[in-house]
């Protein structure tokens, strides 16, 4: 019965903490951009923001399958999804700032709100080294 567990090599075992050391990187370097955005988003002028989230986004999207099979790879499910959802709420939203101004400063806060909770968030999660609960 004990005969097909094998004990990972020491080389096995620092490779895999190496992978998890650069997924943690990426994280790392993913939820900063990410936070950079989301807070220019609530302050007004963050023009610099667009860039910075594409470069996020690209970042997540190339690197996604590496964290295959590790808890990293929430993470990167966590960052797209908040990423799309927030991306098609203020398209949704946008035709309340051509009729009305209140309104659409109204919806823009709070999905600015909201994306910034969710990158701090997955942040804090990151950095205790947990995967995100999923729904």
């Amino acid at each position: 019965m004990n005969e097909d567990f094998q004990q990972p090599s020491a080389a096995a075992i620092a490779a895999e903490l190496r992978r998890l050391d650069a997924l943690n990187t990426i994280g790392t370097i993913s939820y900063v951009l990410h936070l950079i955005v989301a807070v220019g988003a609530v302050i007004p002028g963050g023009q610099w923001g667009p860039v910075l989230l594409i470069v996020a986004l690209v970042l997540d999207l190339a690197k996604r399958d590496d964290a295959e099979g590790t808890w990293h790879a929430s993470h990167f499910r966590w960052r797209l999804r908040t990423v799309l959802f927030a991306g098609l709420w203020y398209m949704l939203t946008a035709p309340l700032w051509l009729l009305f101004l209140a309104p659409g400063w109204i919806a823009w806060v709070m999905v600015s709100l909201w994306f910034l909770y969710r990158i701090v968030y997955g942040f804090v999660w990151m950095n205790r080294g947990q995967a995100m609960p999923m729904p």
